[in-house]
């Protein structure tokens, strides 16, 4: 390895493996884990293609669609791809350079999405966000480029790990709750509201939202309003923040080093 373990602690494991011509190791590392209390407020967060992330305070992430900005590339290398004899030495050359320009994206769609999550982790003691069916929304050949390219999954699954480990808490809104249907200061809920509807203009009280922020601040009201019959408990058993209490933890870290130029994939 080009550097030592960042990360103290009993080695667990170690798995060597190779993508697009590069090779990494990934150790595992059992640490000591104090969880902190969590000082932070409670946000609400609506996930959109349009708009990667819109939180209940205005604070949005935009979404980078790292895919489709390198969809051209992609298409000529693919192109390029078929047109060689499978098994030949252009062939081979081809594949690396298609496979590597997948990765490149990936790497860059991962460094976007745990830069968000992260913030959000270290900011909100509480996290509302909508347990979305991101197998069923790839079943839509219309929508699945652009969901697959968001990584809604990938998002809450950061977000679930990381707020434990910064002593928040992740409550997640069902599906079928209607945050962009519902006004979020009186109620009121409109049944035919259409996705060309971007701003949101409710006909009982009258308030104008932006659809995006609207659908937010209800899923930061139905998180709150979860929280106090749901038990604030992590998936390791210890409680957190948010009015809990806090407890120290065993958990197991890892690290991925790569063997070229000293680059460490965390």
């Amino acid at each position: 390895m080009t550097e030592a373990l960042r990360l103290q602690g009993k080695i667990m494991s170690a798995v060597i493996s190779s993508r697009a011509g590069w090779w990494f190791v990934s150790i595992a590392v059992e640490v000591e884990h104090d969880v902190p209390t969590h000082n932070g407020g409670a946000v609400g967060i609506d996930l959109g293609i349009k708009t990667l992330a819109t939180c209940s305070d205005g604070v949005v992430f935009e979404n980078q669609k790292h895919y489709r900005q390198t969809l051209g590339r992609i298409k000529s290398l693919s192109k390029g791809l078929s047109r060689k004899g499978e098994g030949s030495q252009n062939w081979g050359k081809h594949a690396r350079k298609l496979a590597k320009a997948h990765y490149r994206i990936a790497c860059q769609r991962q460094g976007t999405l745990h830069k968000m999550t992260t913030s959000l982790a270290r900011r909100y003691a509480l996290v509302g966000l909508e347990d979305l069916n991101t197998k069923g929304m790839l079943s839509n050949h219309c929508l699945a480029q652009a969901v697959s390219d968001a990584s809604f999954f990938e998002v809450k699954r950061q977000l679930l790990y990381k707020a434990e480990q910064y002593g928040g808490y992740v409550q997640l809104v069902s599906q079928w709750y209607p945050s962009s249907k519902t006004c979020h200061a009186c109620g009121w809920i409109k049944e035919d509201l259409t996705l060309d509807e971007r701003v949101w203009v409710c006909e009982q009280c009258g308030v104008i939202t932006e659809r995006d922020l609207n659908a937010a601040l209800n899923i930061r009201t139905e998180a709150l309003r979860l929280l106090t019959d749901v038990p604030v408990v992590a998936s390791s058993g210890h409680k957190f923040a948010c009015g809990a209490e806090s407890a120290g933890s065993r958990c197991v870290e890892s690290e991925t080093f790569c063997d070229e130029a000293g680059t460490r994939m965390l």
